[in-house]
């Protein structure tokens, strides 16, 4: 797995580049104030998590989109198909470093030279200006999910904890993905959830563990630290139902899995 993830960024801009937001993804744009940024994604026709991304507000008509998994470029292509006649103009921008600074008040944004940095309570998280992957273990801890590229298209919002993260909007106009979405927020029924876990091994991002009965649980992403290793992963609720820990097969190695704090919806 790489020591080092990079920022993947797309740039609106323009007249309707707020409402442009508001219209597509599922967070609630329209409140968002610049200087501050809001946890949000795009979903599909079935409700399923095509991308989730920091949205920063830089101005009154400028959004950064920091992409938590995936590539801006085809996101940005894919987004162009339902801008019509909308004054707004999308720009992915060419990958940078992501780095830790020092802890800034969550939910905030600052502009520092040529960097931006995200405030995330514990920590800062830099784009731009260094690079280290210290953040990683402070966003598992917070329960923030990074995307590897099999997970992309694949989730539905409470396997992810986005209403926990206020991802998902329930109180404004529609937007794709929303009918799914509000069905499974007043209805429940999903049997998907994240679980921050220690494993016996580091696994690559993306892993899928399975037991005897098929695929069970989904590695997200995992740091180490003094041989333990720590990371979020998307576990069956029948398989969290049998008890915290698991011995699990991995290609041909059996991986041990405790389930510590179960993420809610």
């Amino acid at each position: 797995m790489p020591a080092t993830f990079q920022a993947e960024t797309l740039l609106l801009e323009g007249d309707d580049a707020i409402a442009f937001a508001q219209a597509q993804f599922s967070g609630n744009a329209a409140e968002l104030a610049v200087g501050r940024w809001q946890f949000s994604a795009w979903l599909d026709a079935q409700g399923r998590v095509r991308a989730l991304f920091h949205l920063a507000r830089l101005s009154e008509k400028s959004l950064l989109l920091v992409l938590r998994g995936g590539r801006a470029e085809p996101f940005a292509d894919a987004l162009r198909r339902f801008v019509f006649r909308s004054k707004v103009k999308l720009q992915a921008l060419p990958a940078r470093a992501l780095g830790t600074v020092e802890a800034m008040e969550s939910h905030t944004v600052e502009q520092r030279d040529d960097a931006i940095v995200l405030g995330g309570g514990t920590h800062g998280w830099s784009i731009g200006a260094r690079e280290d992957d210290t953040w990683r273990a402070e966003q598992i801890h917070l329960g923030w999910p990074w995307l590897p590229d099999d997970a992309l298209d694949a989730l539905l919002p409470p396997a992810l904890s986005l209403e926990r993260l206020q991802a998902v909007a329930f109180d404004k106009g529609c937007y794709p993905g929303q009918e799914i979405a509000a069905r499974l927020h007043f209805r429940g029924g999903h049997k998907r959830h994240m679980h921050c876990v220690v494993l016996s091994q580091a696994l690559p991002p993306g892993s899928v563990l399975r037991d005897e009965q098929g695929d069970v649980a989904l590695v997200l992403d995992n740091v180490s630290a003094n041989n333990v290793h720590t990371g979020l992963a998307i576990v069956n609720d029948a398989l969290a139902e049998q008890g915290k820990s698991h011995a699990l097969r991995w290609n041909d190695d059996i991986i041990d899995i405790e389930l510590r704090e179960r993420w809610p919806a």
